[in-house]
């Protein structure tokens, strides 16, 4: 027996309604209409937008909802998409090639709201709207996609203060190429880096290319504010993410132009953020500068020091291994964890254990630290010695709280082939609170089974 329109219209409505996305696909895939109107008479897309509801606005414009319709008040499920502040939400609405679809008209009109928004204020704009003069209400909250983002609530009304990052987003969308110092407005100096408004603001620059566009980022080496160098620092992390795989020529520049600001950063805050970029690709002074900023008194930039002298299967000269060594005493436990994880095999070319890696290992493996700990026996794990020092080191890892690293202590054990893997493993607990992916809940079926043909 089939559905009929009206059962499928109103299932699909109690679907939005509740934000139950699966139910709302299946209803699109029987044929129940996308743009149903809802309990206000407004199409359904509109429903879902007003609850901030992007699973299911995703979905309804996947299946065929209409986010350009004109509405009666003369908007459209888009402008109100823009009025909720949420950029992932408008990232969603606007839908493939808008540039084409929209008329310059409604393109225009969406720039201009999200401006007003932006230039007025989230709650000056709310108080206008709704009257209210009670005190506004705000709280972070994580949009979809990873960013934060303030989400404020007056006079019974809810919208996210994330219009700099619409606004910079449809200009991009629109073909428009506003000078960086206005993208850069927008988030310095109030925003926070991991704000979805200063995502925006540092991801779309990442992406222009040519000699203007160039010449306005270098200029910011040199701002006397250390926040726009940290912008800076910011766009070439995306640039060189996101935006260069197919461009040598521009990677190269790119490349060395963080190495020669890395020598003169005086900022640490900045100086790591550029050197986080800078060891993300091979350079032939990156063991130098790691070297001369051994001893920084800002952790952040020793931590990404650590990778100045850590190049996967390259061998480290003996002043780099002395300098990485020494860090794992650092007083920072970030700086410890970072040389945790670049003692793995992966650095080693031959993924031979020595005997002053195996030493910091076991030291680390001990650490006060959590993250630490994780670190370092991950790395340990790695490596194929099987002296008992190491064993008996995984084996006072299975007293740890963290079910995690005990799982990590149990797979090291398994794969050494230790007949102590079966209690190792009874002691992690149950493997199906880990996830189905996990490659070390595989290590006690494989240890059986290997024990399983000795046997045979």
């Amino acid at each position: 027996m089939t559905d009929s329109p009206s059962d499928l219209a109103d299932r699909l409505a109690g679907a939005v309604t509740t934000g139950d996305t699966d139910t709302v696909r299946a209803c699109l895939e029987r044929g129940a209409a996308p743009d149903s109107p809802g309990p206000d008479g407004l199409p359904l897309l509109c429903t879902a937008v007003a609850r901030l509801d992007h699973s299911t606005a995703e979905v309804l414009v996947d299946g065929g909802a209409d986010q350009d319709r004109e509405l009666p008040d003369g908007s459209t499920p888009l402008l109100r998409a823009v009025d909720t502040g949420s950029p992932t939400l408008v990232s969603t609405m606007l839908g493939t090639e808008p540039r084409l679809r929209l008329s310059e008209t409604s393109r225009q009109q969406l720039l201009d709201l999200a401006r007003h928004w932006f230039e007025t204020g989230v709650v000056e704009e709310l108080r206008h709207r709704t009257g209210s003069a009670e005190p506004a209400v705000e709280r972070r909250v994580d949009e979809p996609l990873g960013d934060t983002i303030e989400e404020v609530s007056l006079g019974g009304r809810t919208v996210r203060d994330g219009h700099g990052a619409i606004l910079t987003h449809l200009e991009w969308a629109f073909g428009l190429f506003p000078p960086l110092d206005e993208v850069m407005a927008r988030v310095v100096p109030h925003a926070r880096d991991d704000d979805s408004n200063w995502f925006a603001a540092t991801y779309y620059p990442s992406l222009r290319r040519g000699p203007r566009i160039w010449a306005a980022l270098t200029s910011l080496r040199q701002h006397p504010d250390p926040l726009h160098r940290y912008f800076l620092a910011q766009v070439m992390w995306h640039r060189n993410l996101f935006g260069t795989a197919d461009r040598a020529a521009d990677l190269a520049q790119d490349i060395d132009f963080l190495a020669s600001w890395a020598q003169e950063e005086p900022d640490g805050r900045v100086l790591a953020a550029v050197l986080g970029v800078y060891t993300g690709h091979e350079h032939p002074e990156q063991e130098a500068t790691g070297l001369r900023y051994v001893g920084h008194p800002d952790p952040r930039v020793r931590g990404e020091v650590v990778w100045c002298l850590s190049r996967e299967q390259t061998a480290r000269s003996d002043a780099a291994t002395s300098a990485l060594l020494g860090l794992v005493h650092d007083p920072a436990p970030e700086v410890r964890a970072s040389v945790a994880q670049a003692l793995d095999p992966r650095f080693t070319p031959d993924r031979r254990l020595e005997p002053l890696v195996l030493d910091a290992l076991l030291r680390l493996v001990r650490d006060e630290n959590l993250d630490v700990r994780r670190r370092a026996a991950e790395s340990l794990s790695g490596y194929d010695d099987r002296s008992a020092a190491v064993l008996d080191a995984f084996l006072v890892l299975l007293d740890e709280d963290d079910a995690d690293l005990r799982l990590e202590a149990a797979w090291a054990l398994a794969r050494r082939d230790d007949p102590r893997t079966e209690a190792a493993y009874a002691r992690v607990g149950p493997l199906d609170a880990f996830s189905e992916h996990d490659h070390r809940t595989s290590g006690l079926w494989q240890y059986r089974a290997s024990s399983r043909s000795d046997q045979g």
